[in-house]
């Protein structure tokens, strides 16, 4: 009986401790969350104001960065921004981007997978997709490290 004691004062230290533990992480996951969508809302700034590098800032800049989409893999932050400033090189070709229903979950204190749609209004076409997103918490703040994102195959057309 003796041995029990020492277990089950473990275990209802465990459970009394619970609750503040819970709250702990919500308040932690808040905070994580609130820094996430400022980056996201700092790219989409960058992008309406046509600011490429700007949009950028948000991604880590490394070669180890990894961008996948359309069925290709980028590596590389210079080597992503190349790509973009090719495919956009005109704020006609960028449009406005809008981000939405994003589902931020934490994985632990420095990582995060960010799910959501985007969508850009253009002149002419409304493309638009989803994403996932995997954050990594540097010194300087929350990065893009992988970004996998995908477009809608049936593209809106302007009224």
């Amino acid at each position: 009986m003796t041995k029990r004691c020492p277990a089950m004062l473990t275990l209802l230290i465990l459970l009394l401790s619970t609750p503040f533990n819970a709250q702990t992480m919500k308040s932690t996951d808040s905070i994580a969350a609130k820094e996430i969508r400022l980056v996201l809302s700092r790219q989409a700034d960058a992008w309406n104001s046509g600011d490429v590098e700007g949009y950028m800032e948000g991604y880590w800049k490394s070669d180890s960065l990894l961008f996948t989409s359309g069925g290709n893999i980028q590596r590389g932050w210079q080597a992503t921004l190349e790509k973009y400033k090719k495919s956009y090189g005109t704020k006609a070709k960028m449009g406005t981007l809008e981000f939405s229903q994003l589902e931020i979950s934490l994985l632990s204190s420095e990582s995060a997978w960010v799910l959501g749609h985007w969508e850009l209004v253009r002149q002419n076409d409304h493309p638009e997709g989803v994403f996932t997103l995997i954050f990594r918490k540097f010194p300087d703040g929350w990065k893009i490290i992988h970004d996998h994102t995908s477009s809608n195959s049936k593209l809106k057309k302007s009224e």
